[in-house]
């Protein structure tokens, strides 16, 4: 007896076999969200038509999203002692209806709101799907239920002055009230509270290290699915 037929690798629709290996859909899936450069380079590369390049990149990057894990899950699994919260913009060059929905006044630049969470050391816990760039952070991390979840799990959360109000376990720095200057205490404080917060930079240099980020020539509405395939990516480092 012969051996049995492999069925067809279906890329989308219809009975085409796919024309490059695993491996090879993985790296144009890389190199695009890496460089973010046009699907003409990876196409290029492995010798593809741009549309069977995109076709085959965007299957990767629909299969990594989807192992993404939940912000109660990526806890659980981290247990860390604390952990620090902020967002950035990621900017992006297109809209989707009101323009004003995208455009972060703090940033003064259009995009999407994602909030990172990460342990004491600055190491990725969870990155959160992306948010009109108008939303502020303390509306994101009540959207995304980073309070709600860190105060079930009582974990506490250091976070700056944005996040003030959030409640829970939230801790933010003292504010200045009535432009009457901080006591000694406070301002102490402060400044160990700024020491311990400092590391949850790194989360956000290792987003911005994915070229797609910094000025997406895509849909805000695509960037959710991406930013979950990374955080599936970034914590298998």
């Amino acid at each position: 007896m012969g051996r049995p037929s492999r069925p067809p690798c279906v890329t989308r629709k219809g009975d085409r076999r796919c024309k490059l290996r695993p491996s090879q859909r993985a790296t144009i899936t890389l190199v695009y969200l890496r460089e973010h450069t046009t699907y003409a380079k990876p196409a290029a590369g492995s010798r593809t038509s741009e549309g069977t390049a995109h076709a085959y990149v965007q299957s990767v990057i629909k299969l990594r999203a989807s192992k993404a894990p939940s912000l109660t899950r990526a806890l659980r699994r981290a247990r860390p002692e604390y952990v620090l919260v902020d967002g950035t913009i990621a900017e992006c060059d297109r809209v989707v209806g009101d323009h004003e929905r995208d455009y972060s006044g703090k940033a003064r630049r259009h995009g999407v709101n994602i909030q990172a969470v990460t342990d004491p050391a600055g190491e990725l816990i969870w990155y959160s799907p992306a948010l009109p760039g108008r939303t502020v952070d303390i509306t994101a991390a009540r959207t995304h239920r980073i309070v709600t979840v860190c105060e079930r799990l009582r974990i506490p959360v250091l976070a700056d002055k944005a996040y003030a109000g959030a409640g829970g376990t939230f801790q933010v720095p003292f504010k200045r009230h009535l432009g009457r200057p901080l006591t000694i205490r406070q301002a102490a404080v402060n400044r160990a509270h700024a020491r311990l917060r400092f590391p949850v930079e790194r989360a956000f240099a290792r987003l911005k290290a994915w070229r797609i980020f910094r000025k997406a020539r895509i849909s805000p509405n695509r960037l959710t699915s991406i930013t979950k395939a990374i955080l599936t990516l970034e914590r298998r480092r």
